[in-house]
């Protein structure tokens, strides 16, 4: 139970050490920041990066987390007018990655402070628990298509032929490339183990394959082929660079192909001639990326979301024990998950 001024929170006291659940004092949201009551927490392996080993943190004690789902509580004086007002149910995406784990920005307690850039109001039919799978997803799945060059309006017809393939398509982040890919107009291929084939074509892939299969570069090149799609964009969301060139080499033609890699790029790593990759980044800077952010949650989250074209992704399921669970939760998700996204209740 939370004291008066004050709200519980899952601290990191140093690099490599558990979780503590604490009475931290409940902090105001600055001019353009939002504070909000956290219902939900989405975690994310950078959380265990972070803990483990200190990823991205600059001091102790920290608070990491980067998905949260929960109602406005207070507004800055100086956030736009169309920001989520005071009891607004809400989803957003804690910058505990970019303040290197300042404590009033992390995911992991009771109330956050979040950029109001980085916030969407949520429809009444889209809960806190799903709602909380969708920031780093979202956010991206959209930096990747930044990092590769596609418009923000950009709307292809089938009569285009244009294919998009996302690799690793059953994680959240890739099922999040593969609902915006297809809302683009792309025929989006996708990789994933052959138990979550049926529930990818459900959110817009035209085609999945088995990525156990020893032919899958093979299948993808024939069926992409034998439908008439060419592809020459891909998304790779778990770092298989080699077998993603592969397949667009097979379509590369005169043109320049594009490669986002949401796994970091190591020096040494496969390229390819006519092949541009990119590690996946928002735009640099403070305000491009504020901007970004704000396209993303304050516009086309939003639309998507209120319009049922965009659906929270993968399936989730719920650690026990709230904030106390999140050790548990975290050591579960680096033994690795498959299909789901792990959520804590606060």
């Amino acid at each position: 139970m939370s004291s008066s001024g004050h709200h519980l929170a899952a601290i990191l006291p140093s690099k490599g050490h558990p979780l503590e659940v604490v009475q931290r004092p409940t902090p105001t949201p600055g001019p353009t920041d939002l504070l909000i009551q956290v219902k939900s927490i989405a975690l994310n392996p950078i959380d265990h990066y972070m803990r483990d080993m200190g990823s991205f943190i600059s001091s102790y004690p920290a608070i990491v987390g980067s998905d949260i789902a929960g109602i406005v509580l207070s507004q800055g004086s100086s956030v736009p007018s169309d920001a989520p007002k005071p009891g607004t149910r809400v989803t957003g995406f804690c910058p505990a990655f970019f303040t290197h784990g300042a404590p009033d920005y992390g995911a992991f307690q009771e109330k956050v402070i979040v950029p109001a850039s980085n916030v969407t109001p949520l429809p009444d039919g889209v809960s806190f628990n799903e709602a909380s799978v969708l920031p780093m997803a979202v956010v991206t799945a959209w930096s990747g298509w930044y990092s590769i060059g596609i418009p923000r309006d950009s709307k292809y017809s089938t009569e285009d032929k244009k294919g998009m393939l996302v690799w690793g398509g059953s994680s959240s982040i890739g099922s999040a490339a593969i609902q915006s890919a297809k809302l683009f107009g792309f025929t989006v291929y996708a990789t994933a183990s052959s138990k979550h084939h049926d529930y990818l074509k459900k959110l817009g892939a035209q085609k999945v394959f088995d990525y156990k299969d020893e032919n899958v570069v093979q299948n993808i090149v024939n069926a992409a082929k034998e439908d008439g799609i060419t592809i020459r964009e891909c998304y790779d969301s778990i770092g298989k660079t080699q077998l993603c060139l592969d397949v667009l080499k097979e379509f590369k033609g005169s043109g320049t192909s594009k490669l986002a890699s949401a796994a970091p790029l190591r020096e040494g790593h496969p390229t390819m001639e006519g092949v541009d990759i990119n590690f996946i980044m928002a735009p640099q800077g403070d305000e491009a990326r504020s901007e970004h952010f704000r396209f993303v949650f304050g516009v086309w989250l939003k639309e998507k979301l209120k319009s049922g074209e965009f659906v929270p992704s993968p399936k989730l399921q719920v650690i026990e024990g709230g904030l106390k669970g999140a050790n548990h939760g975290l050591d579960e998700l680096k033994k690795g998950v498959s299909g789901i996204k792990l959520v804590l209740e606060v």
